[in-house]
């Protein structure tokens, strides 16, 4: 190696923003393994680089002691004292070894550990960035679609968008642009691994923070989501301003606000209900769409008992009780849906 070579680490440094020094300080940790592999020596050795230079330098290490056990590891005080009277017990004792032909293996070691070490900067540098985008939503291009799971180019790494996160009504094919939520961002020994979601709740949620000022600014909260992902979502909004209607907000002039988070899930319907402290109020909200006669909530329990129209029973339960089973979610609270001619026979 050479001054060539030193000039080289300095503009990986200024380059990939990898200390020129933290690279010669693998580069001669890799090379003492490379040294004791290509000559076959168990002793102890000691590589350093020439910071200027780049020169190469080999050095055996032994330590003094009073009697030697190990010679490949160990030299008597007294031969230590003859290259230097200075020499005391467990001092350490070196010598410059290095072969003739070491500058070849020390090129070749040193070229495969920088090229590793960019790799693992660009894969720490992605994952810096992703990991602060865990629960936010990415927009990507599918790239492919292989066994099932799909796989999302979001531009510097591909994203993993598995079986259990796309939704049943929606197909990827190639070049398609889509939006995903960010589940999970993790390092591997290959790299940063994302793990996105088109079914995930807070999908919805993001999506109504990019549509609505009002929730992005903090005005309207969301309190809940309950979601069967491609199907229904039910979202429970509540306002900290009385002057502004939570539910208006989110719905938006002449419903387009709504509408365009609906076009992205590709028409699954969306229900915003009023959030309300009290149960009565929220688990009869909740059952939107259908109209209900009476609520009567036991608090110990936190079970509700409804009463609906004998018209409206089959809208509350909704189609296999996909109505009662979000409502349920939405408010935490397991209800019990009656018609009123069930009612009065009990």
């Amino acid at each position: 190696m050479n001054v060539e070579f030193i000039e080289a680490l300095q503009q990986i440094q200024k380059d990939k923003g990898i200390a020129k020094e933290v690279l010669i300080d693998a580069i001669e940790a890799a090379l003492i393994s490379s040294y004791k592999r290509n000559f076959g020596t168990a002793q102890n050795v000691r590589v350093e680089i020439d910071r200027d230079s780049g020169d190469v330098h080999v050095y055996s290490q032994k330590r003094v002691v009073e009697v030697v056990e190990d010679e490949t590891l160990e030299i008597q005080l007294q031969d230590a004292k003859e290259i230097d009277p200075n020499f005391e017990v467990e001092d350490i004792v070196e010598r410059e070894v290095t072969p003739r032909n070491f500058g070849r293996i020390a090129a070749q070691t040193a070229k495969q550990v920088v090229v590793q070490r960019i790799r693992e900067a660009e894969r720490g540098i992605v994952f810096d960035e992703y990991i602060n985008r865990e629960t936010d939503i990415i927009t990507g291009t599918v790239a492919r679609v292989a066994k099932g799971i799909v796989y999302v180019n979001l531009g510097k790494i591909e994203a993993v968008l598995g079986p259990n996160e796309q939704m049943p009504t929606e197909e990827y094919n190639h070049g398609d642009r889509i939006k995903t939520y960010i589940v999970e961002v993790k390092k591997t020994t290959k790299g940063p691994q994302i793990t996105v979601s088109r079914t995930h709740p807070g999908l919805i949620k993001r999506l109504f923070e990019l549509e609505v000022p009002e929730i992005h600014d903090g005005t309207v909260s969301i309190k809940s989501i309950s979601r069967e992902a491609g199907s229904r979502t039910k979202i429970a909004v509540e306002s900290t301003d009385e002057n502004v209607d939570p539910v208006g907000a989110c719905v938006g002039p002449k419903g387009n606000r709504v509408q365009s988070i609906v076009d992205e899930l590709k028409g699954e319907k969306i229900d915003i209900i009023k959030y309300s402290k009290d149960p009565v109020e929220f688990i009869t909200s909740a059952l939107s769409p259908a109209k209900v006669v009476s609520t009567e909530v036991n608090l110990q329990e936190k079970t509700a008992k409804v009463i609906v129209p004998d018209y409206q029973l089959s809208l509350a339960i909704g189609k296999e009780g996909q109505n009662a089973r979000l409502a349920a979610k939405l408010t935490g609270w397991k209800i019990d849906i009656k018609s009123e001619s069930q009612a009065n026979q009990e």
